[in-house]
């Protein structure tokens, strides 16, 4: 059985955990995967209990969602009839259907991350947009780490060169060019991300998107609204593929 089906199909406190986060949280990604034209149909995949579809139907959007759990998409129908429960491999949509797609701190818990991408690309039209946001598992700079794989000084140089090894690789042996894979945590208190299973990074996401047929509009270490001084220092040298999170907009060519 897969991760996704052990861990989530059924999770019905997964689903009360979502429940429970502010709607502020999805402010930048709401507003990033909001097609370019009024009207315009949405996908957000790995749509927990709806708020991001909720919110964009609000705009006036076409919002769909899908998930694997189905506690999730219960609770989520209470805001949307367009969310349905899906089995995490193939998404049940036809090619091109979308203008814009999209997944918010999904792609590190799901078991083939590298199709997963690929398949995000398939659904979207020519010139769609496609919108991933996940942690920086290799993350160099910052404090107040909240996963193992972040936290500490002999961790953070390891991701240094994790992140120099994967360049040359994509640069050298692309076809061998692959995510790490890791053991979620176990512990009677969740905490976010002791879940995933993908060690997600902005250079191996930007990767497998222009793998796919996409040109990178936008790369971010900000997953959420920040003062524009400190969004612009923070985002404005290669540093941002070494802190918090990788936040990427791309255009299917």
């Amino acid at each position: 059985m897969s991760h996704q089906d052990s861990y989530y199909k059924d999770n019905e406190a997964y689903a009360e955990f979502l429940s429970g986060w502010d709607p502020a949280f999805y402010g930048k990604y709401v507003d990033t995967l909001r097609p370019d034209w009024p009207k315009g149909r949405a996908l957000d995949v790995g749509c927990g209990v709806g708020q991001v579809v909720h919110q964009l139907d609000k705009k006036g959007v076409e919002a769909h969602g899908v998930d694997v759990s189905e506690p999730n998409i219960q609770k989520a129908r209470e805001v949307s009839d367009r969310v349905e429960a899906y089995d995490g491999r193939r998404l049940p949509f036809e090619d091109g259907f979308f203008d814009s797609v999209g997944a918010l701190n999904v792609l590190e818990h799901v078991d083939e991350p590298e199709a997963f991408i690929a398949d995000l690309v398939r659904v979207a039209k020519p010139d769609g947009k496609i919108v991933i946001s996940s942690p920086n598992f290799l993350r160099v700079l910052g404090f107040r780490d909240y996963h193992y794989r972040m936290r500490g000084i002999g961790n953070k140089l390891s991701n240094l060169r994790r992140l120099m090894a994967k360049r040359s690789q994509m640069k050298n042996k692309p076809d061998e060019v692959q995510f790490e894979r890791m053991k979620p945590i176990i512990r009677e208190k969740f905490q976010p991300d002791d879940d995933a299973i993908v060690v997600t990074n902005m250079l191996e996401m930007m990767f497998f998107l222009e793998k796919n047929g996409c040109r990178i509009e936008r790369n971010e270490c900000t997953d959420r609204y920040v003062p524009g001084i400190v969004d612009l220092a923070l985002n404005l040298t290669f540093t941002r593929y070494m802190m918090f999170n990788s936040f990427i907009v791309a255009r299917k060519t």
